[in-house]
C-alpha cells in the first residue's frame, strides 16, 4: 500500500504539477483571508496552570469583593510635591485621564477623604470630610494625615512624601465574568453527558470569550496608549512611570508581536544570506525561501481560522517554522544537487523522484519524531504550554506537506541545470570533524562523560523562582514602572488572606436588642459622671480642635442629646450587617494583619484592621466595644465605606479579606516558602484552626504554577523521549541503535537544564519548553546520518570508511542546517522579553552541541558497538536501487 501510494505521489509531481500548483495557490489565497483573524493573548491566565483549582477560588473571591483591573501610575515632581504647582499638575493629570470614557474613576491623593481637617467630632464628621483639592482644605493637616494615615501611606504616597500614586480604574468585566461561569457550567455539563449539545454550546461559549478577548484587549491597548500619551505632556514636570497587571500584559503583546515582526524578518534574511553563501545558486535561495514562506503564511491562516492565538510561550513559532522548513528544504537541495553530480546524464524527473525517495523517508521521520517532541509538552498541565505544543505539531506537519509539494512541483517547472549541481565532494570542516571522530574517540568519550557530569550537577541547582518584573529589559518603561511601584509605593505582587469565620452569619434577636439597651444605657451613665479631664490629652497636639480639646473625646463616648434616637437607630432593622462587627473578628483581623505587615517580604498591607487604626484614633487609642463598632459602621459615609470596609468583609459570607503586596524585587525571596510560612504560622503561633485561613490571588496562582515546572519538566521529557524512543524503533527496528540514536539527544536536552541550573536561570513557562525543542530539532540530524550512513556502510561494509563518506555528503546538510537554526536563534538574543532571550540563547547553544553530538559521539557509538548487520543492509541497498534505476 506504501508504494502504491509512494507511486501515485509520484505520478502527480510528475504530471500534474501545473494542477498542484494551482490548487495549492488557491488554498494559500484562502488561509491568507483567514489570516486577519490571527491573534496574541498575554493575558494573565495564559500564565497559569491548567485546570488548578485555586483559580476557581481566585476568581470566586474577585467576584465577592468586586475586584477590577486598574493601572497604577506614579509621579515624582520636580518640586516639592505638595507644593501649589506640583498639585495642579496632578490634578490636570489626573483629570485628563478621567476623561477617556473607559476610564471608570481615577483615585488619588487629591480626592482621598481626609477625616482630620480640621479634627471635628464624631458627630460632625460626615459634614466635615473634605478632599485635597476643597479650598477649604489646611494643606499642612492633609500632607501629616496622608503621610501618617494607615490606609495611604505606601498606598498613594510613599515614606518619602516625594512620590505619589494614581489608581486608573476601569469597569468590572461583568460580560467575561459571565462567560467564564457560563463555560465551567457547560464543562461539568458535557463531562458528566458527554453528549453533542453541550459540546457544541462549549464551543460557542469557548468562540465568545475569544471574541470579547480579543476585543477587550485592543481596546485596553488603546486606553494604554492614550494614557502614554497623555503622559508625555507633563514629563517636564516630573517623572512619571505606568504600571499594573493590565500593563504586564499590553506590554507583553506588544514586545511579543515586536519579536514576531522582527525575528521573522531576521529569520528570513538571514535564510537568504545562508542560502546564498551555501548554494551560490538562484534557484536554490528562491525555492526554499518560497516553501518556508507558504508554510507560515498557510499557519497564520490556520490559526486564525481556528481561532486558536499565540501566547507568550508559542510567539516564537514563526522562527521555529521557518527554521524547520528550511531544514527540510536543505536537505532536500544538497541530495537533488549531489545526485546531479553523480549522474549527470539523468532525466530531470528522474532526478527529482530519487530525491524524493531519498529523502522522504528520513524527511517523514524526522517530522514525525519533531511532532512527538513537540505532543510531549501537552503533559505539561499548563495551558499555553499545551497550545503551543498542538500548534508546533500541526506546524510540523504542515511544512512537511507543503515542502514535499511545493518544492517538487518548483523544481520540475524550472527544469533541469547541470551547472546547479554539486561542486565540491566535502568540505573542509566536516573532514576535519571525521579525523577528530575517528582518532580521538577516548577523547571524545571523557568529554562526553565530564558533560554529563556538568548537567547532573546544574539541572540538581535548577530553581523556579520567577517574578514579573524579572521577564522585561532594565531600560524598558514597564520594568522602571514596577520598580518604583514595587520599592516605594508597597509592593506589587497581590496576595489575599481570606478569613473564615466559624459559625452562621449573626442575625439580630430581641435578646440582642435589650443588651444593646443596657448597654447605651450604661454608657450614657458613665459619660455623664465622668470627669472632663479624662477627656483631653497634650495642648501640644496638632489636631486639637479650638477649644483645645482633642476632638476624639467626643468620637464615641460625648453622645450629646438623647441617647435613646441613637439606640433607635442602632437596634433596627434599617442595617442589621453592623452587628456582625465584633471586637473578636477584629482581634483576628488584626493578628493576621500585623503577622503580615512585620514580614520583610510584605509592603502594603490592607484589612479592615486599617479602619479600625483610624477608627481608634478617634477613641484615643483605645479599642472599640461592640456598640462602638457598630456605629462606626453606621456613621461613616458610604463613599468611605466603600474604600475601607467592602474590598475587605463580606458579612454575608461571614468572612474577611487581608490583602498584602509582595514586594517582587526582594533580593532572595522564596515565594513558596513565604506562602507555606504564612499557612504554617496562622495555625501554629497565630491560634487559628486548619482551613479557617486560604491564601489566594496572582502571587497564589502564578506560584503554582512555578512549582509545577519541575514535574512538568519531568513528564515533558519523559514522554518526548518515550515516544522517540518508539519512532527509532520503529524506523531503525533495531534496539542498540535506537539507544544509540538517543545518546547525543539526550544530551543535548539536559544540558541546557544543567546550564540554566550553573548560571542561575530560572526554569519559567518558556525555557521550560527549550529541552523538548531541542530533542525535536536535534533528533533531525540523528535520523538523517544514520540514514546516510546505512547507504555508505551498504557499499563496503567498513565502517570507518562509511563515517568519511557520510561526513563528506550528509555531514554538510547536517552542518548547513544546524548552523543555520543556530544563529537564527541567536537573533531572538535582541529581544526586550527576557524569557525569549533565554529561549534563544539556549536552544542556540542546545543545537550546538547536538550538531557536535550527531557529528561527534554518534559515530563513535557506532563504531564501538556495530549494530549494524552489513550483509542485510546491502540486500535492502541493491534493492532501493534497482528500484531507482526502474524509473
Amino acid at each position: 500500500m506504501f508504494q502504491r501510494l509512494q507511486a501515485q505521489y509520484e505520478r502527480l509531481i510528475q504530471e500534474k504539477s501545473h494542477w498542484l500548483l494551482m490548487w495549492l495557490i488557491i488554498g494559500l489565497v484562502f488561509l491568507a483571508f483567514q489570516a486577519r483573524h490571527f491573534t496574541l493573548d498575554a493575558s494573565a491566565e495564559s500564565l497559569l496552570l491548567e485546570d488548578d483549582p485555586s483559580l476557581e477560588y481566585f476568581r470566586k473571591m474577585s467576584d465577592r469583593y468586586g475586584a477590577g483591573e486598574f493601572l497604577v501610575l506614579t509621579f515624582t515632581p520636580e518640586a516639592p510635591l505638595f507644593s501649589s504647582s506640583s498639585l495642579d499638575v496632578l490634578t490636570k493629570l489626573r483629570d485628563e485621564i478621567r476623561a477617556l470614557k473607559r476610564v471608570e474613576s481615577v483615585v488619588s491623593v487629591m480626592d482621598v477623604p481626609l477625616l482630620s481637617n480640621p479634627p471635628v467630632p464624631m458627630s460632625q464628621l460626615v459634614s466635615n470630610i473634605k478632599t485635597l483639592e476643597d479650598p477649604n482644605a489646611d494643606l499642612e493637616q492633609a500632607q501629616y494625615e496622608l503621610a501618617n494615615s494607615p490606609l495611604y501611606v505606601n498606598l498613594l504616597l510613599n515614606l518619602d512624601e516625594n512620590t505619589t500614586a494614581l489608581q486608573i480604574n476601569f469597569p468590572i468585566d461583568d460580560t467575561k465574568n459571565n462567560l467564564l461561569n457560563m463555560r465551567k457550567e457547560l464543562r461539568e455539563q458535557y463531562r458528566l453527558s458527554s453528549n453533542d449539545i453541550d459540546k457544541q454550546q462549549l464551543k460557542l461559549v469557548n468562540e465568545l470569550i475569544y471574541e470579547h478577548n480579543t476585543n477587550q484587549g485592543a481596546l485596553l491597548h488603546k486606553d494604554i496608549e492614550a494614557i502614554r500619551d497623555i503622559i508625555k505632556q507633563y514629563e517636564p514636570h516630573g517623572e512619571l512611570h505606568l504600571g499594573g497587571v493590565p500593563m504586564i500584559a499590553d506590554d507583553i503583546v506588544r514586545f511579543v508581536k515586536n519579536d514576531l515582526t522582527t525575528f521573522g524578518v531576521g529569520v528570513f534574511l538571514l535564510i537568504i544570506i545562508t542560502l546564498t553563501i551555501i548554494f551560490r545558486q538562484p534557484r536554490w535561495v528562491i525555492l526554499p525561501l518560497l516553501c518556508a514562506s507558504a508554510v507560515v503564511l498557510a499557519m497564520l491562516g490556520l490559526l486564525g481560522w481556528w481561532r486558536w492565538p499565540i501566547t507568550v510561550i508559542s510567539s516564537n513559532f514563526i522562527s521555529l517554522l521557518l527554521i524547520l522548513t528550511l531544514s527540510m528544504n536543505i536537505h532536500l537541495v544538497v541530495r537533488y544537487r549531489e545526485l546531479l553530480r553523480k549522474h549527470p546524464d539523468w532525466d530531470h524527473r528522474k532526478l527529482i523522484t530519487v530525491t524524493l525517495r531519498r529523502i522522504a523517508i528520513p524527511c517523514l521521520y524526522m517530522a514525525l519524531t519533531t511532532g512527538v517532541a513537540f505532543v510531549s509538552l501537552i503533559s505539561s498541565g499548563i495551558r499555553p504550554v499545551i497550545n503551543f505544543g498542538w500548534m508546533m505539531t500541526v506546524g510540523i506537519s504542515v511544512a512537511f506537506v507543503m515542502t514535499f509539494i511545493l518544492f517538487p512541483v518548483m523544481l520540475m517547472m524550472l527544469g533541469k541545470d547541470k551547472a546547479s549541481g554539486e561542486r565540491k565532494q566535502s568540505n573542509a570542516l566536516t573532514r576535519l570533524i571525521a579525523k577528530i571522530t575517528l582518532r580521538n574517540g577516548r577523547l571524545i568519550i571523557t568529554c562526553t562523560v565530564i558533560l554529563i557530569a556538568f548537567t547532573i550537577v546544574g539541572a540538581s541547582r535548577l530553581i523556579v523562582e520567577n517574578s514579573f518584573i524579572d521577564y522585561f529589559d532594565e531600560g524598558t518603561e514597564i520594568y522602571r514602572g514596577m520598580t518604583v511601584i514595587d520599592q516605594r509605593l508597597g509592593g506589587t505582587t497581590p496576595l489575599d488572606i481570606i478569613l473564615d469565620f466559624n459559625g452562621d452569619k449573626p442575625t439580630v434577636s430581641v435578646e440582642s436588642q435589650d443588651e444593646v439597651s443596657t448597654e447605651l444605657s450604661g454608657l450614657q451613665d458613665s459619660i455623664n459622671t465622668t470627669n472632663d479631664d479624662d477627656f483631653f490629652v497634650d495642648e501640644s497636639d496638632p489636631f486639637l480642635d479650638d477649644s483645645g480639646s482633642d476632638f476624639i473625646e467626643e468620637d464615641f463616648l460625648s453622645m450629646d442629646g438623647d441617647v435613646g434616637s441613637f439606640e433607635d437607630d442602632f437596634v433596627g432593622e434599617d442595617d442589621p450587617d453592623k452587628y456582625w462587627f465584633t471586637t473578636d473578628k477584629i482581634i483576628a483581623i488584626k493578628k493576621i494583619h500585623e503577622y503580615l505587615d512585620a514580614r520583610p517580604e510584605t509592603g502594603k498591607v490592607l484589612s479592615l484592621a486599617t479602619m479600625m487604626d483610624i477608627a481608634e484614633d478617634f477613641n484615643d487609642g483605645k479599642p472599640l466595644t461592640n456598640i462602638q463598632l457598630a456605629l462606626l459602621y453606621g456613621v461613616i459615609p458610604e463613599e468611605f465605606r466603600a474604600i475601607v470596609v467592602s474590598p475587605y468583609v463580606s458579612v454575608e459570607h461571614n468572612q474577611a479579606r487581608i490583602n498584602v503586596r509582595i514586594i517582587d524585587s526582594l533580593e532572595g525571596l522564596q515565594r513558596d516558602t513565604l506562602l507555606s510560612e504564612i499557612e504554617q504560622d496562622i495555625v501554629a503561633e497565630l491560634g487559628f484552626e486548619p482551613g479557617q485561613v486560604k491564601l489566594t490571588g496572582m502571587m497564589v496562582l502564578y506560584n503554582n504554577m512555578l512549582q509545577s515546572l519541575f514535574s512538568s519538566q519531568i513528564m515533558t521529557l519523559s514522554a518526548v523521549f518515550a515516544g522517540i524512543m518508539l519512532m527509532f524503533l520503529i524506523l531503525f527496528r533495531n534496539l542498540k541503535l535506537s539507544l544509540i540514536a538517543m545518546v547525543p539527544n539526550l544530551i543535548a536536552a539536559t544540558l541546557v537544564l544543567g546550564v540554566m541550573g550553573w548560571v542561575g536561570i530560572p526554569l519559567d513557562i518558556m525555557t521550560i519548553t527549550v529541552a523538548s525543542i531541542t530533542i525535536g530539532i536535534a533528533v533531525d540530524n540523528t535520523i538523517h546520518y544514520i540514514v546516510r550512513y546505512k547507504l555508505e556502510l551498504a557499499r563496503d561494509g567498513n565502517y570507518v570508511a562509511a563515517i568519511r563518506r557520510s561526513h563528506q555528503s550528509i555531514g554538510k546538510a547536517i552542518f548547513y542546517t544546524s548552523i543555520t537554526i543556530i544563529m537564527g536563534f541567536s537573533i531572538l538574543m535582541l529581544s526586550n522579553f527576557k524569557p525569549t532571550i533565554y529561549f534563544g540563547v539556549l536552544t542556540a547553544l542546545a543545537m550546538a552541541v547536538a550538531l557536535l553530538g550527531s557529528l561527534t559521539l554518534l559515530p563513535r557509538l557506532i563504531l564501538i558497538v556495530r549494530p549494524f548487520d552489513v550483509k542485510k543492509l546491502q540486500q535492502q541497498e541493491v534493492f532501493e536501487a534497482d528500484r531507482s534505476d526502474g524509473i
